[in-house]
């Protein structure tokens, strides 16, 4: 093989790649022998067929075969033998023209990644803002937690109220028809939950068991169901029970209920979650810290191809955000303002993404072999069971999904080691407060390219902001910041329930709550609709090798907030 260098300006290189004929007639050769065992031809003892007969055979196969793995191979030897680190993945074009059996030239651009220079992470300081969690607080969160699980009891005779769970069966009908999965018995509905259509709810305060009751209903325009978004629509209702909830006594036996020892273990649990979360704000407010001193320290050229796939990845969750405004057209248009600044975080996230990569790798940091392992263990239980095998095949077999995988834990202790190298000082403050201070960051956490990552995936983030130079537009901003709720992949969706008169929720965390404070329901129950997620391009979903994910599995009581 041949090379000649064409270009070398900044971070960008071009090459010329020229494979010989002969080259790629040795690859054909060693594989018609490799194959040459197993092919069977009527007139042939099996593993006898003359190559000859085989080339006449499978030959173009071949042929493009052993040139695809020529390119393979020519583009390996030229990383290798320039000691180029690809910022992203190369461009390969066979140059026009090209015939079997005549040389082959490639054409090959990539961008390198840039010399860093040696971080400065001597004399980093940081504060840890610590939240102490009262004593009411867990008080608070167990009210909750006991307002959850009620027991509902059979009222005979009472009318239902606001408050009360009407159970019915129910059919429901446009222009008179009855429309496919619009049909449920036994359906249980807390009235004043609000997770039925507009208007349902409200029609069932007064009805008491043994009626029967036709009521009237307007799907909403933004539902999921195109054939029923924005109809009138009846259902036909028989009241078959109205039950009112016991109080809930908050003591041993109540926690023995959620397969706990006592009230204790039970409040030991509540106290651990909230200092749980509290604690990953305090690393969020650290970490921003960190990354501010780290920016301002260091300062060199990264990959135009790097800062415009992470743009675009920025863009596209914003957009995103945006068309879910109440005026999506002037949201856009405020975006539009502000796209110099958003590509602004994307030089500093890659940049940053770029040094925390080089931390690691000079101080040793790194990913276990059984730490990884333990990551596909725990991405695999996202899968149904019969695909969780694919899913691990898959990983094993595409670097660039296990580079994905591998990146945040990569970046955590990364983090965790600067972290360890700080002088840290601690301060008490409240969640308000600590809350308070992330709000008021202009951090924006970045994507680390670990040393075995070919930076072309998406990794984790803890918190990017909208640009806050423009205090007018803060309330915009809140509500198109990336986070990582936003960002993950959309397979974990529920399955789609298309015929049930669902409603599409108005935010994706408005939905998530009501999800956990609510008693299962049967599939067709005329719920509303849960906000499907936007796919980011997370590897094992953009994929169409890699299995889908299952849908989340509800929490058990115990573990709800």
């Amino acid at each position: 093989m041949q090379t000649v260098e064409t270009l070398n300006e900044g971070l960008k290189r071009a090459y010329t790649l020229t494979i010989t004929a002969g080259e790629i007639d040795g690859k054909v050769e060693a594989e018609v022998k490799r194959v040459a065992p197993t092919i069977r031809m009527p007139g042939f003892r099996p593993g006898k067929v003359p190559a000859n007969l085989i080339r006449k055979m499978h030959g173009p196969a071949l042929a493009q075969d052993a040139l695809n793995s020529s390119i393979q191979d020519g583009i390996q030897q030229l990383i290798a033998d320039n000691k180029l680190r690809p910022a992203m993945q190369p461009s390969v074009e066979l140059a026009d023209g090209y015939e079997p059996g005549q040389d082959a030239e490639i054409k090959v651009e990539l961008e390198v990644l840039p010399q860093v220079p040696t971080p400065a992470i001597d004399g980093l300081k940081l504060e840890r803002l610590i939240v102490p969690v009262p004593e009411e607080r867990v008080d608070e969160q167990l009210q909750q937690l006991a307002s959850g699980q009620k027991k509902w009891e059979d009222a005979e005779g009472r009318v239902a109220e606001t408050g009360d769970l009407v159970v019915m069966d129910f059919v429901g009908k446009v222009d008179g028809v009855a429309f496919d999965g619009g049909t449920g018995e036994d359906m249980s509905v807390e009235i004043g939950t609000g997770r039925l259509i507009p208007g349902f709810e409200d029609q069932l305060v007064g009805v008491k068991a043994g009626d029967e009751k036709q009521i009237e209903v307007t799907f909403p325009e933004d539902y999921g169901v195109d054939t029923l978004a924005g109809k009138p629509a009846t259902f036909d209702l028989t009241i078959k029970a109205v039950q009112t909830a016991g109080e809930t006594v908050i003591d041993d036996e109540f926690a023995k209920t959620l397969g706990l020892s006592d009230l204790d273990q039970l409040k030991g649990l509540l106290r651990g979650q909230l200092e749980n979360e509290t604690g990953q704000l305090t690393r969020t407010h650290m970490k921003r810290k960190l990354l501010d001193q780290l920016a301002e320290g260091h300062d060199f050229e990264v990959p135009p191809s790097m800062v415009e796939a992470e743009f675009a990845q920025i863009w596209q969750q914003l957009e995103h955000e945006a068309g879910h405004e109440a005026d999506p057209e002037a949201a856009m248009k405020e975006l539009e303002s502000e796209r110099d600044d958003y590509h602004k975080i994307a030089v500093r996230r890659v940049r940053l993404g770029l040094l925390l990569s080089e931390i690691g790798q000079a101080n040793g940091v790194e990913v276990t072999q059984a730490e990884m392992q333990r990551l596909v263990m725990q991405a695999a239980q996202q899968y149904r069971p019969e695909d969780r095998d694919r899913f691990m095949q898959y990983i094993q077999q595409e670097p660039m999904a296990a580079a994905q995988l591998r990146a945040p834990l990569y970046e955590d202790k990364v983090v965790d080691f600067l972290f360890d190298k700080a002088e840290v000082t601690e301060r008490e403050v409240t969640r308000e407060e600590l809350e308070a201070a992330i709000e008021a960051e202009d951090g924006n956490v970045p994507h680390v390219h670990g040393p075995d990552c070919d930076h072309d995936h998406d990794h984790d983030h803890d918190h990017d902001h909208a640009p806050a130079k423009k205090k007018p537009a803060a309330k915009k901003a809140k509500a198109t910041e990336v986070t990582d709720a936003d960002v993950e992949p959309a397979a974990a969706d529920a399955p789609a329930e298309a015929e049930a008169p669902k409603k599409k929720a108005a935010t994706k965390k408005a939905a998530t709550k009501k999800a956990a404070d609510a008693p299962a329901e049967e599939a067709d129950a005329p719920k509303k609709a849960p906000a499907r997620k936007k796919a980011d391009g997370d590897a094992a979903e953009a994929t169409d090798a890699a299995p889908k994910k299952k849908a989340p599995a509800k929490k058990k009581a115990a573990d709800a907030e």
